[in-house]
């Protein structure tokens, strides 16, 4: 697939066929977020791969607890709390897997580098006809002493990109995109 195909084709996904993935198919989306340019070529990242469908119900069931204990009132804050409070919402689809980029540490530029391996993830599952879409609900809760304890990460981890990988049951559709706001300063 050409790369402009690629990315105006990449899209996130959130509904799944029960197929696992293949664990030298992860090993390849890896190999393609390490690719990734990172500050000072430091390579901050750690990947921790759940397969274990007991552990991403675990890690659903405490994320959406610990969103509803933490959630600001705002703008969509109803449509939020309905969502959590949703007995059938899991945070990850029932994806067959969730592929977690975390930062080493917090360091300078750390976040942006592992931002730059999962996009590389996401364009090479999408390549492989996988379907990925970036989390954000987990990322909160992985972060807690919880959170970590239960990915046996390190106190000084910090988890950016909660990856969930799987095969699409259907081609995810095209989605119309803003016309860009450029400033041109000649």
């Amino acid at each position: 697939m050409e790369l402009e195909k690629a990315i105006t084709g990449r899209r996130s996904v959130r509904s799944f066929t029960r197929a696992a993935v293949d664990p030298v198919l992860i090993e390849q989306l890896i190999h393609a977020a390490v690719q990734a340019p990172s500050a000072m070529n430091r390579q901050p990242w750690v990947f921790t791969v759940i397969r274990d469908q007991g552990e991403l119900n675990r890690i659903s069931h405490e994320a959406k607890r610990h969103m509803l204990s933490t959630a600001e009132s705002g703008k969509d804050s109803d449509q939020l709390h309905a969502m959590l409070h949703d007995a059938n919402f899991h945070i990850f689809y029932h994806a067959p897997a969730l592929i977690l980029i975390s930062a080493r540490e917090a360091a300078p530029w750390a976040i942006e580098d592992c931002a730059l391996a999962a996009q590389n993830l996401m364009l090479k599952a999408h390549v492989m006809a996988l379907g990925t879409c970036w989390i954000g609900f987990a990322q909160s809760f992985l972060n807690t002493r919880q959170g970590k304890d239960i990915l046996r990460l390190s106190g000084s981890c910090l988890a950016v990109a909660p990856i969930i990988v799987g095969h699409p049951k259907l081609a995810a559709l095209p989605m119309p995109r803003n016309a860009p706001e450029i400033h041109w300063l000649d």
